[in-house]
This record gives structure tokens, sequence and C-alpha cells, in this order.
């Protein structure tokens, strides 16, 4: 991974990563969308990946994701599983069937073991979800729409976060505010392409995804509107541009419900976001002889949250 990626390995982890579209274009209609968002869980179950939660956008998507360690062992017939959810029929690119990879298998054929090798090596990975994601949604989009090149701005950006519920919980909410912040809905149940919205609309899939952050929707909806609210609009806090101001003129501290609805670049550029020991731990390689640091967040009551990239200017928009 780039530098300002970290990755944990030999054990679980969760990673925020998103990625945007060349130029930040807006390419993502309700379709496309719906695509992309089949596909994210098509290759998460398929990398072994638990979504833990997610919001597509016009022209970028946030996902956090679970990813279990490497050594995880994964039978013939989980394999055989997996490999037909991500290719259940026969392309140009992937030739073996299900079928053929499960009797190649089973009847330990010549290459068996080099086959296996290579499939299990794409699991269990946060580089290669993503990689595996971006590139078969880009054959997709750019054969649907007759165009051919780059989609994706450049290869992926991930924040390595603590498994701890708070900074899941705060990575989580950020991400599925990610409308209301666009100004798209008001409440992200009504935004059918986040994690939230699915997981209110009944899908079992999202709601074990944000059982990680919180043991019930209805536990995780105070975080998304602040303890002691409800749905009622006065209750929403004060408006996204002057959260903005005061938290950037005036330097002051505001709600976290309220603050995650402003652009926060503690939970897009941070590196690592954990507490101060998490932090420091795997900030920078014990190799790099570089002393660790944690920074402290400001704007909010963040319970001691930290970062491992210290943002100097406009960490609020």
């Amino acid at each position: 991974m780039a530098k300002n990626r970290k990755k944990i390995i030999g054990q679980t982890a969760f990673y925020h990563v998103m990625s945007r579209t060349v130029n930040g274009e807006a390419l993502f209609g309700g379709f496309e969308k719906e695509v992309l968002r089949k596909m994210i869980w098509q290759v998460a179950d398929f990398s072994g990946v638990e979504v833990v939660t997610y919001a597509i956008m016009n022209n970028h998507f946030h996902i956090l994701v679970r990813v279990p360690s490497e050594d995880v062992e994964v039978s013939d017939r989980e394999l055989v599983r997996r490999y037909k959810r991500l290719y259940p029929k026969v392309t140009p690119w992937q030739p073996m069937s299900a079928e053929a990879l499960e009797n190649c298998l089973k009847d330990n054929f010549a290459g068996a073991s080099e086959i296996r090798k290579r499939l299990v090596n794409r699991m269990h990975d946060v580089s290669e979800f993503m990689k595996t994601l971006k590139l078969r949604f880009s054959l997709w989009f750019n054969r649907a729409k007759g165009r051919f090149g780059p989609l994706w701005s450049d290869r992926f950006k991930s924040v390595l976060v603590e498994g701890e519920r708070f900074a899941l919980r705060t990575v989580a909410a950020y991400i599925d505010l990610n409308p209301v912040r666009a100004g798209l809905v008001r409440d992200p149940k009504d935004y059918r392409f986040c994690g939230y919205a699915q997981a209110v609309a009944g899908s079992k899939d999202s709601k074990r995804g944000l059982a990680n952050v919180d043991r019930d929707l209805a536990g995780y909806r105070q975080t998304l509107f602040g303890f002691g609210s409800s749905e009622r609009e006065e209750k929403c806090s004060i408006a996204r541009e002057e959260a903005v101001r005061v938290l950037q003129e005036e330097k002051g501290s505001l709600p976290l419900a309220t603050v995650l609805r402003c652009r926060v670049r503690y939970l897009t550029d941070g590196v690592v976001l954990g507490s101060e020991s998490f932090v420091e731990r795997f900030s920078h390689p014990k190799t790099s002889g570089r002393k660790s640091k944690a920074r402290p967040m400001h704007g909010a009551d963040w319970r001691g949250l930290r970062v491992g990239n210290g943002l100097k200017n406009s960490v609020f928009g």
C-alpha cells in the first residue's frame, strides 16, 4: 500500500476505504449506484470481508469494512462457493466455471494447489478487495457507457480504524451521513445507497454489519442525530454552514452529531484513528525509526480519539 495507508497483518482489522472518480465527475446516477452497491456485496462475499456500512455518492463511495486475519482457513467447499458468487458464469477473463473449479480441487488435478493459492491470496486483504471491486465496476461502466480509459482518480484512500465501538460508530455515522452533507436527504434512512437505509429497510447483511458498531439500530440512530434527539427537524441542530463557521473561524466545539454533518478530514485523511495507544502503535512501522505521535482531534467531544496524521488546514469543510 502507499505510504499514507496503514494495514494490519495477522489480525482482524477495520478500514474506512474510499475512492473518487476522475476529476470528481458526477458520473453515477441511480442505476450506476445500484450496480456498484450489488458489486460491493458480491466482492465482499468473495473476499471474506464484512461490510459494516457504506455510502455511494454521485462521484465517490465510502465503505467501512472488517477484514479478518489473512490466516483464516478457507475450505475447498467455501472456496467454490465464494468463487461462484464472484463468477456466476464463464467470461472471457475468467474462463473456468465454478463446477470446473470444484472438480479440479476435488480430484487434485495438476495445478489445483496453485489455483487455490492464487484465489486465497485475493481474500482477507483490503487492497485486493478494493482492487477487485474497482476493476470490476470500471469494466462494467466503460462497457455500458461506451467509454474507455480510467474511471477512478487514484488507487484508493484508507483509514485504519481501531475495532472499538465508539471509534467504529463515529466513522460509520460519518459515512451514512454523506447524503445528508450533500443535501440529498435530511435523514440517511431515506437514501437507499447507504448501509443505514438498507438496514432500516430490513437487509440482514446491513443489519449484521452495523451490529459491529451498535447493538441495535435505535442506538446507532442516537449517534446519527444526537443523544436525546428524534427525527424532528428542530432537533437536528444548527445549519452545516454555521457549524463550519464555528469550527473553523471561532475554533469552537459542537455536539458530535452536528460536527459529523460537516466534512471532517480526521475521518478521511487521518491514516490511523483510535485510542492514543492504538494510533501510536500503528502510525509508523517499528523499523522506520520514526517516533509515532497520536494527534488530538478538535471541534467535538471525540472521547479520546486520536489520529496519526497531523492535519494543519481545512480540517472541517
